[in-house]
């Protein structure tokens, strides 16, 4: 599932353009979930700073144990990572 702090509208729209029907996206507008995660942080932009969400994978498993976290996310070749993964845990 994906977590934002964008309002469930936002949402509907992403998943639309995105193609991503089946991805469960949900809202966290207080930013509660995303700093209990650590994920809510200062950022900078052009010397400019300001608060936003790290893009960061948490692969956490039935019993709800965080088994693997991939911080500062970049998009290129991640499935494929988060996938070995969770191919690994199956075994």
């Amino acid at each position: 599932m994906g977590v934002s702090p964008d309002s469930p509208k936002r949402h509907v729209k992403f998943r639309e353009k995105e193609d991503l029907a089946d991805l469960p996206l949900l809202s966290d507008e207080t930013h509660d979930m995303l700093s209990a995660y650590g994920v809510w942080k200062e950022k900078s932009m052009y010397g400019k700073k300001y608060m936003g969400v790290e893009r960061t994978t948490f692969v956490i498993d039935g019993a709800g144990t965080i088994r693997k976290i991939f911080r500062k996310v970049q998009i290129e070749g991640h499935a494929d990572e988060v996938l070995a993964v969770v191919r690994g845990l199956a075994r």
